[in-house]
Parts: C-alpha cells; structure tokens; sequence
C-alpha cells in the first residue's frame, strides 16, 4: 500500500453547545486537514497529483467552510447565532451535527470520496497537537 497525503487549511469559528469545557463558548480554529489517498499497486508511479488533491479539497472543503460560523443546525442556540451572523453578511456553514474534529473528520471524508474514489483516511487538526481521524471501517 501507497499513501500520499496533502494538507489544506482553513480559518472557521464554532461552538459545542452543552460541552462542559472551554469550547462550550464561541471561538475558532485554523483547521488543518490532511488529506490521504491510497494505492495497493502503485503501476504509474504516482498514487495521486497532489495538485489534483489540493483542487478537489479546497472546492469540497475549504471553498465552504473558511472564514465561516461552522453551526449545528439541531442546536437552537447555534441556529441563532447563525442568524445574527448572516444578517450582518457573514458566511455560515450548516451542518446536522455537532462540529466536533471527530464528525468534521468523517464529514470531509464524505464530501471527498465522490471526487476522489482513493482516499483512504482525512485527518482533521484543531490545534498543533490535537486531531481527530476518520478511515473507512477495515481500511489499513
């Protein structure tokens, strides 16, 4: 097996509603998100163009959630700060769970695996030493 990994980055805000910690409160992120693509024959001495990676994250990834309010549309609380945030012209982006690393991880794996039938894991960093991965279930 062959892996390649391309990392992309993006600026967003959230909020975990009913956490007890300090991320109950709104703050934000640089997210770095690394993107793997696996081969188990590498026939054509390239897994994957990393510049093809770089273009289908960033459109499936970073095009929608940089520089915006990552929210939990179940939250009440979160929908109504989602509001305020597009009544003054700022970018949101919605989504049907929590915006933890762990659902962000799976999430991005999702919007990416259409585009890019080869991924074989996404890791998603909040902090420098903090991140959360997400590989199909039997993947290496």
């Amino acid at each position: 097996m062959t892996t390649v990994v391309k990392t992309v980055k993006f600026d967003a805000a959230h909020v975990l509603t009913n956490h007890q910690g300090l991320c109950k409160n709104l703050h934000g992120h640089t997210y770095r998100v690394d993107v793997a693509v696996a081969t188990p024959d590498l026939e054509a001495d390239m897994v994957m163009d990393f510049t093809d990676i770089k273009r289908i994250a960033t459109e499936e990834i970073c095009s929608r959630f940089d520089h915006a309010f990552v929210y939990n549309t179940l939250s009440e609380g979160e929908r109504e700060i989602a509001a305020v945030v597009e009544k003054h012209g700022m970018r949101t982006a919605a989504l049907p769970f929590r915006s933890t690393a762990e659902n962000l991880a799976r999430h991005f794996f999702e919007l990416l695996k259409p585009r890019m039938p080869a991924v074989s894991s996404v890791r998603v960093w909040e902090t420098a030493d903090s991140s959360a991965e997400y590989r199909e279930l039997g993947a290496q």
